[in-house]
């Protein structure tokens, strides 16, 4: 069974964009838009990765919030933050709620 990752993105075309490299690689791919929907779908499975934008529609913030549930539920899931923000509190932030990595979009 392919490893499942979780990717939670508020724009479609990026999030399509990951779906179709990811599913090339033979991953399962789960796409969710807002912080609810993933929590919601969380709430019943665990990803074997997440990888969540920081900022998720009209929640600045969203993608930490949600880092912060998942830490709590799950402490050993392996998350990553792709995301347009790189200032270094927002790095620094991601990584003390407990993401793996912080990566920036070019």
């Amino acid at each position: 069974m392919p490893h499942h990752i979780a990717i939670v993105e508020d724009e479609a075309s990026i999030a399509a964009n990951y779906r179709d490299t990811l599913q090339r690689q033979g991953f399962r791919v789960s796409l969710f838009q807002d912080r609810a929907a993933a929590s919601h779908a969380f709430s019943r499975e665990l990803p074997d990765l997440a990888i969540i934008d920081v900022g998720l529609g009209d929640e600045v913030e969203g993608g930490f919030e949600l880092c912060r549930d998942l830490r709590s539920r799950c402490p050993e899931l392996p998350i990553v933050f792709l995301t347009a923000r790189d200032s270094e509190l927002d790095i620094i932030s991601g990584l003390r709620l407990g993401a793996d990595d912080y990566l920036t979009k070019p």
